[in-house]
């Protein structure tokens, strides 16, 4: 979902009291992601998990936290210009700190909505644009699909309700400026969030209001595929209206808060479209399992060979990625390039097979009626680009994700024709 509190104001010297300026580069877009067919943003610093969700930070966001940061300094200072620039500053970064985990606690709604209906979900992160709940398969049925929308907006509005109810318990009265740092934070806090969650509910696919809107023309229609194209196409106009807004603003003064606008309509725009794309190949593939789309033609090499006669005789003379491993007549492993560029090259020339393959026991792999989706979850979880099909000990073939995009490609021309 791509949330964006987007409410922008010219700049003034001094807010108007009781609605704080909401600094512009705060306008970060935020969505939550299906991953069937790749990871993204794997580059990341680990914070933990929460119930057992993986928290994350991209290090693309650092930037944003830090033009975050600045810019509520700026804005601290100018809701009473008695406050010290330390405590403008430390006023500052404990905002950003508790905005951005309030961003994390509209993404965890998603996730725990999505696994209170067994649906998994991989990791949440925060990135340039805002956050996502790496979310790993579609939602089976409209019901479920509306419910993981909606957790975001509420959940962001309900904290925006409290925060600013607390600062109103506190002493703050609206149209009126905070009289404290802490209130100022508190009121800053809590009217983004409310904005924030606003703002998702704009019907424009993938934005949480565009998968509402899905959701209950799904459960109209009793079509997902229709559902999905239809506010996809919205959500492509969604991004076009907001491009073009943005570009109007810069040009009547709103400088850099008009073009980031712009590039999250570009970012919602392209988002749509690839979402639906995504949504057709996950259709493509649902009657498909992995002995439909493995390869067939591993070649089987004994444990006792050296890597370099490995690499020299099969590595650099076929096509074939990944090779079985055979101990005794029984397979006890897999090798593929990743093992051997993980091995210095100057041990190639006596280190045995056995010693370099991976074993089968930490091989993820697939039965050969395992469905193709399921196949491309564990690619995508795994962040690998093959799985092995194994059945009874003995490998029936490999799955890739060349073979998944070969079957993609046919079935699409044939569906154009």
């Amino acid at each position: 979902m791509l949330r964006q509190p987007s409410k922008m104001s010219k700049r003034s010297s001094t807010p108007e009291p009781g609605a704080p300026r909401i600094p512009e580069v705060a306008t970060a877009g935020l969505y939550w992601a299906i991953e069937p067919t790749g990871s993204t943003l794997r580059n990341q610093i680990k914070l933990g998990r929460v119930f057992g969700v993986e928290l994350g930070l991209h290090y693309s966001w650092l930037i944003i936290a830090a033009l975050i940061t600045f810019s509520l300094a700026a804005h601290f200072q100018a809701v009473d210009s008695n406050w010290s620039h330390a405590v403008a500053w430390g006023a500052a970064v404990i905002t950003a700190v508790l905005f951005f985990a309030c961003l994390f606690a509209h993404e965890l709604s998603h996730a725990l909505v999505a696994r209170s209906r067994n649906i998994p979900v991989r990791r949440i992160t925060l990135f340039a644009l805002g956050g996502m709940a790496q979310i790993e398969k579609e939602a089976s049925d409209a019901r479920t699909e509306f419910w993981m929308a909606i957790a975001g907006p509420i959940t962001s509005i309900v904290i925006g309700f409290v925060l600013l109810g607390v600062a109103r318990a506190a002493g703050w009265a609206s149209q009126t400026n905070p009289a404290t740092p802490a209130l100022a934070v508190l009121v800053w806090l809590g009217y983004i969030n409310f904005v924030l969650g606003i703002f998702n509910m704009i019907p424009g696919f993938p934005l949480d209001g565009g998968r509402v809107l899905r959701a209950i023309l799904w459960w109209i229609t009793g079509n997902a595929e229709r559902a999905t194209r239809v506010a996809a196409r919205i959500g492509q106009l969604v991004g076009v209206l907001m491009m073009l807004y943005g570009i109007y603003r810069f040009f009547t003064g709103a400088g850099f808060g008009g073009l980031w606008l712009s590039f999250i309509g570009w970012f919602l725009f392209e988002a749509a479209g690839a979402s639906y794309l995504q949504f057709e190949a996950s259709s493509a593939l649902k009657d498909l399992r992995a002995k439909d789309l493995m390869s067939r033609d591993c070649t089987a090499l004994e444990g006792d060979m050296l890597v370099q006669q490995f690499v020299d005789e099969q590595l650099l003379r076929s096509p074939r990625r990944c090779f079985a491993v055979m101990e005794g007549g029984r397979l006890s492993g897999i090798i593929t390039p990743q093992e051997v560029r993980s091995l210095e090259r100057s041990r190639w020339p006596v280190t045995r097979l056995r010693e370099a393959m991976r074993p089968l026991d930490k091989v993820r792999a697939v039965d050969p009626d395992t469905p193709a989706l399921r196949a491309m979850e564990l690619m995508a979880r795994e962040d690998v680009n093959q799985v092995p099909v194994i059945s009874n000990q003995h490998l029936e073939g490999m799955i890739s994700r060349n073979s998944i995009l070969q079957v993609l490609h046919s079935r699409t021309e044939l569906k154009a024709s």
